[in-house]
């Protein structure tokens, strides 16, 4: 593992609004940066209660105004709601602002329900137009020629990094096609990391923009000064994911000492696979877990999230991930 980012939902606490969770996102960042991480994500959303982050660009602006250094992107655009061409205007003003610090990875899913995605769309297409989209929109980055009949402005000439998102094999073998790196959204569907991982690896053309894979994974992180502490400030995730798989979203949930009294078996059963590749506990906790995912899966790059519902609380806990996963970077992986 060579890096280590952080990707943040900007989540909406139970008895706080939008206005206080985006704040807390710039205060996030800023603290990150400090930590030491790479890069800071933020992620498309629609029509989620507990979610601010759905203008996703305007909220990196604000990130990257109020950052220096850290690199600052979207994990991801769900391109299928977007004209590329909109998309490349959004992200080339980004990098004409803050040259060399704007990252833009894409999702073929809608990030939202299915009439949500109707009205962003108007008019949704049969058919999958996702691969020739991508390829368009990185045309609009590269150096086109004055002549060109339609071009981004800006946008043009700032070869924004682009990345492909997935949970599937689909984005692996896209993403080895075009030889771009590869984001796998393990934080909530861990179910086909190793396949997709295998198959991105062994397909991998390189291109332009890389000349060998590079993949980035991401891991629920929950840190605190104790196991119990931290066990407790996750049950806020639990119920929120919980919730959303019923079909009742809304706000993220104070913390309990038992959600198990409040979700049933059967849903506990898919919101703790959903939420396997993670790490809770305390510093020396949290290590050990995330060194196994590191060995077992062995990423150029590992991303950290996590739904607390203290903001402070939600900064510590990066705070101590962080200090972990800079100890993790300087080991050697495990045979």
């Amino acid at each position: 593992m060579q890096k280590f980012s952080l990707l943040d939902l900007s989540p909406i606490p139970e008895g706080k609004t939008a206005a206080e969770a985006l704040a807390s996102t710039v205060e996030l960042a800023q603290a990150a940066e400090g930590f030491g991480y790479h890069r800071y994500w933020l992620a498309e959303h629609h029509n989620m209660p507990g979610i601010a982050s759905a203008a996703t660009a305007v909220v990196i602006g604000q990130v990257a105004a109020a950052t220096k250094s850290m690199r600052i992107g979207a994990g991801g655009i769900m391109l299928p709601n977007h004209a590329p061409l909109v998309i490349a205007e959004q992200f080339g003003t980004l990098a004409t602002f803050f040259p060399g610090r704007i990252d833009l990875g894409l999702g073929r899913a809608p990030g939202t329900d299915m009439a949500t995605a109707r009205a962003l769309r108007r008019h949704m297409a049969p058919d999958d137009s996702f691969p020739h989209d991508v390829q368009e929109l990185i045309s609009y980055f590269g150096d086109l020629p004055q002549g060109t009949p339609v071009r981004a402005i800006p946008g043009v000439g700032t070869h924004v990094p682009v990345w492909i998102l997935g949970s599937s094999l689909y984005g692996a073998q896209l993403a080895a096609y075009l030889g771009l790196p590869y984001a796998f959204a393990s934080h909530f569907a861990p179910t086909m990391l190793e396949e997709a991982l295998a198959v991105y690896r062994s397909t991998f053309r390189p291109s332009q923009s890389l000349e060998k894979p590079y993949v980035m994974i991401a891991a629920g992180v929950c840190a605190a000064d104790t196991d119990s502490e931290a066990a407790f400030l996750r049950s806020s995730q639990l119920l929120a994911f919980a919730r959303l798989r019923s079909g009742n979203p809304g706000k993220l949930p104070y913390p309990v000492q038992h959600p198990e009294h409040e979700i049933s078996p059967a849903v506990m059963v898919q919101v703790q696979h959903a939420l396997s590749c993670s790490a809770t506990g305390s510093a020396a906790t949290v290590r050990d877990q995330l060194k196994t995912i590191v060995d077992t899966y062995r990423p150029d790059e590992l991303m950290v999230t996590g739904m607390i519902h203290d903001p402070s609380a939600r900064v510590q806990s990066f705070a101590i991930a962080a200090r972990v996963l800079a100890d993790l970077c300087t080991e050697p992986v495990a045979a």
